[in-house]
């Protein structure tokens, strides 16, 4: 009997492309000159744990390019030659390469073959350095005859005894089987019929336990040196905890053959997280994988409780308080319970912007290095959360900022210089929560925004600009269509193509953007998110027999105005004065033509609305209050509609489209 080991495929990749990230992230924060040795040997675990996995798993090309990887890792994290950036270079050259495998075995992409000949060819020409040979390390102690010093023979094979707890026939079978695939193996019927292999191979106990883990618990395995016929030492120290990669080298110091206890996976997982004793007891249950389909239907399923509870609540008011005073009290309690389980279940689908800032400094790095630029890139607030949706939408429109601020904002060394500047400029990108939005910056300490420059060539595209246009406006037009101020066009910019679609993409997600600058000291871009788009705090205006909804971020407060507060523009519509103010009106039964209580704004009631910096009042026939909605996606089930986002169920189980507030100012 044998495995069907393509079940535990997702678990691989998903694995793998965890290691593959933090192994990124320690590289490009390491200290070439004083490498930290935690740091090397977490990264050489990374490269040791992606290669275990791929030759279970039969992906000899992944297995043949992380051995020649972990071989080099291996000499520098022992000191047997000293790291460089052409090693760091490298490094980082065969994260890529290893991707584009996995790609190629997870999704059947296209593999560069030339690509994973030459990083193999790189990382065994730097494996080629001079050093010293080792001496031979002394036979361990106990260890007996048969695996006598060297530990490893000519080929680098080792010798493992590995004794299984009491199991079913079958399981002993398919690890003879699958074991057999690492090399030669012997099997032992011991005096209690449990049953011990000897295995004779060139890979590791790591690779040993992996395959092991797949049908037994590794904490009930006894691996130690020995062989068959021979007993373990008498005297047997207490088990040791080790990192995956055990098998002593030529090098290794003395050891004691005893009973070894397996590191938890855990560890492997994660190589760059040390973790603390009190922490090893709880990190196997400190987490689960679950799929994001899972995930959105339980969502789906807790809106559609929310919406029953507004239907509920709905027909109970119409009750008599003190007839009904126990069932009042049950629906306020379940109210405040579905608010919770709400809330709980939208914390499930949030991630941490650090699963997009994590993709950026590898970005700035090799972006700078072809510019021939210096840049540091800093994050801050990474650990702030936005819902998995958005994460994956801002991805695009930031990667156009974080491009344009290398190639445009930062300037070249040698100008930097001359200003009085450090020669490495500084790229910062920050998240934080304010209120029910989340606020992402891209800001860079370069030479700022040209207000001269951006007018002149608005004014050459035929753009309604003039000279005594504010800043904050005369910023606005590099998000134009086509709008580029470079003088050359290159495979970085200058096509006017991307930030007309950052400001898009980024208004589609009901998000604002603004720009601040400074000539001479930078610029910072701003971006205003809310958090999550499945469900909103919404207010409920009436128009006629229609009920709409206003999600609450945008409004600022809602008033009843005197007729002489009123004014008409000829050709231009109404306004309203607000406090000094005179406000754009907007007449939601003219839009969408609908027959209104109130065409008199003083008989109505306007609210006042703000987004992109811009406000206008709204003429509304009343207020009926504010709740939670549930947002559907209106294209999907019907078509695109100017001037509104979406829709939802209402507690009478009616259908009310949620307004888009941002295309209306618009």
């Amino acid at each position: 009997m044998t495995i069907d080991m393509s079940q535990f495929y997702q678990v691989f990749f998903d694995e793998a492309d965890e290691l593959l990230a933090e192994m990124e992230k320690l590289l490009l924060d390491i200290d070439v000159t004083a490498p930290d040795s935690e740091d090397l040997n977490a990264i050489f675990r990374a490269a040791h744990s992606i290669k275990g996995g791929a030759a279970t798993f039969g992906f000899n090309d992944i297995t043949e390019v992380t051995h020649t990887l972990e071989s080099l890792l291996d000499r520098i994290r022992k000191g047997e030659m000293a790291l460089t950036p052409e090693h760091v270079d490298a490094f980082l050259v065969s994260k890529d390469v290893l991707t584009m495998l996995m790609g190629g075995h997870h999704h059947g992409t296209a593999v560069d073959q030339a690509a994973v000949s030459s990083v193999s060819a790189r990382l065994a020409a730097l494996s080629q350095g001079t050093a010293a040979a080792p001496a031979a390390a002394p036979a361990p102690a106990g260890v007996p005859a048969a695996c006598a010093a060297p530990v490893a023979d000519a080929d680098g094979n080792f010798c493992f005894r590995i004794e299984l707890p009491d199991v079913p026939q079958r399981d002993v079978d398919a690890l003879a089987t699958e074991l057999g695939l690492l090399g030669e193996i012997a099997r032992e019927v011991m005096a209690d019929k449990r049953v011990a292999f000897t295995l004779t191979t060139g890979e590791s106990q790591d690779d040993i336990v992996a395959i092991c883990s797949f049908v037994l618990d590794p904490d009930d395995l006894k691996i130690t040196l020995g062989s068959i016929g021979e007993s373990p030492p008498a005297h047997e120290p207490a088990a040791t905890e080790v990192a995956p990669a055990v098998v002593p080298a030529a090098d290794s110091a003395p050891v004691e053959a005893a009973a070894v206890a397996v590191a938890p996976p855990s560890e492997a997982r994660n190589p760059g997280r040390r973790a603390t004793d009190k922490e090893a007891g709880s990190q196997e249950s400190s987490s689960i994988r679950v799929g994001v389909e899972k995930v959105d239907q339980l969502i789906n399923l807790v809106g559609e409780l929310v919406i029953t509870q507004a239907m509920i609540e709905q027909r109970i008011m119409a009750l008599d308080p003190l007839i009904h005073e126990r069932l009042l009290n049950s629906a306020n309690q379940l109210a405040r319970n579905t608010r919770d389980l709400q809330e709980a279940v939208m914390s499930i689908r949030m991630m941490p912007m650090d699963y997009v800032f994590s993709r950026f400094p590898r970005m700035v790095r090799d972006l700078a290095s072809k510019l021939g630029k210096k840049v540091e890139i800093i994050t801050r607030g990474a650990a702030t959360e936005l819902d998995k949706g958005l994460i994956e939408r801002i991805v695009d429109p930031l990667t156009h900022l974080v491009r344009n601020s290398v190639d445009h904002g930062i300037e070249m060394p040698e100008q930097r210089r001359t200003a009085g500047k450090s020669e490495t400029g500084k790229l910062i990108l920050s998240a934080a929560h304010q209120g029910g939005n989340i606020v992402i910056e891209v800001t860079d300490d370069g030479g700022g925004l040209s207000r001269e420059r951006i007018l002149a060539k608005a004014m050459q595209q035929g753009l309604n600009v003039s000279e005594t246009m504010p800043d904050i406006d005369v910023w606005q037009l590099i998000f134009a269509p086509g709008f580029s101020t470079a003088e050359v066009v290159t495979d970085v910019s200058g096509r006017g193509v991307g930030m007309d679609v950052v400001k898009r993409n980024i208004s589609a997600m009901g998000g604002t953007v603004e720009i601040r600058s400074t000539p001479g000291s930078g610029s910072t871009i701003s971006i205003s998110l809310p958090l999550t788009l499945a469900i909103l705090d919404g207010m409920s205006v009436k128009v006629g027999e229609e009920v709409y909804i206003l999600p609450l971020g945008y409004v600022i407060e809602s008033l009843q105005p005197m007729a002489v507060d009123v004014k008409e523009i000829a050709g231009q519509g109404k306004v309203v004065k607000v406090r000094e103010e005179y406000l754009p009106l907007i007449l939601l039964y003219e839009l969408f033509d609908i027959e209104p209580l109130h065409a008199n704004p003083a008989q109505g009631i306007i609210v006042i609305l703000e987004a992109d910096g811009k406000k206008a009042a709204m003429l509304v026939d009343g207020l009926v209050g504010q709740q939670q909605v549930v947002v559907k996606n209106l294209e999907s089930n019907f078509r695109k509609v100017p001037g509104i986002s979406g829709a939802t169920i209402l507690g009478d189980g009616g259908v009310s489209l949620i307004l888009d507030v941002s295309a209306l100012l618009r």
